[in-house]
């Protein structure tokens, strides 16, 4: 989640009105990548960190070589914790990468202590902003990988966005908001407006950076709505 162009964030910042959204307790959590391949987890649970997400894929062609042991560690601190994947729209279908990410660390398990898997979707770090797709392409680029994911779990994943990058490049598509929880990128002191169709974040990535390692998020709920997320 390094890649979202602060530009572009902060222009669509700008002009957004204030989303109400329903009443949090703030479960807090963090995102991590390769970028901080060891994590003291004693810590980060003593922090008062609940969840994580940690990056297990990108594209077809990459597997993060710190995401095994992330979750490990994430696991034995006793965090709830969940995988994304970095979509890259331009290299292969929705199928595809959806299926790499289920072969790689992706899946799902009632367990009580596995978030669903998350989908990186969000401004090209290599090229066009939206990969060279159209918004009906993109919108059904999502729609592949969200159905297979969904077919092979049971459970929808979370995409994870901006709203200038959803409203550019999806054409501000609302056809998700039913099945897919929103985690949205807004780093600001209260969230802006969100991409059509959903009426609130299900986490909020607020910071890039903090009291502990990579970026800051919060769940918006309690700590039985997060085991709720966990559990399905």
């Amino acid at each position: 989640m390094k890649y979202f162009a602060p530009l572009s964030l902060a222009v669509a910042l700008a002009g957004a009105s204030p989303t109400k959204l329903q009443k949090r307790a703030d479960p807090q959590g963090i995102d991590i990548s390769d970028y901080q391949p060891t994590v003291d987890w004693s810590t980060v649970a003593a922090n008062g960190v609940t969840f994580v997400y940690i990056k297990a894929t990108e594209g077809t062609s990459y597997i993060s070589p710190a995401f095994s042991d992330q979750y490990t560690g994430a696991t034995n601190a006793g965090l709830t914790r969940g995988a994304y994947h970095f979509a890259h729209p331009d290299e292969s279908t929705g199928v595809v990468q959806a299926q790499y990410f289920l072969d790689n660390g992706g899946g799902w398990s009632a367990d009580g202590i596995t978030l669903p898997g998350a989908l990186d979707i969000e401004y090209n770090p290599d090229g066009a902003e939206c990969y060279g797709l159209s918004a009906a392409d993109m919108v059904s680029w999502v729609q592949d990988f969200s159905s297979t994911y969904e077919a092979s779990t049971g459970r929808y994943p979370v995409i994870y966005t901006t709203t200038d990058w959803w409203t550019t490049c999806t054409g501000n598509s609302a056809s998700f908001a039913d099945n897919n929880p929103l985690w949205i990128a807004d780093y600001a002191s209260t969230i802006g407006t969100l991409p059509a169709g959903w009426e609130y974040t299900t986490f909020w990535q607020y910071a890039d950076s903090g009291t502990n390692p990579g970026d800051q998020d919060y769940f918006n709920g309690d700590a039985a709505g997060l085991k709720s997320m966990a559990t399905g």
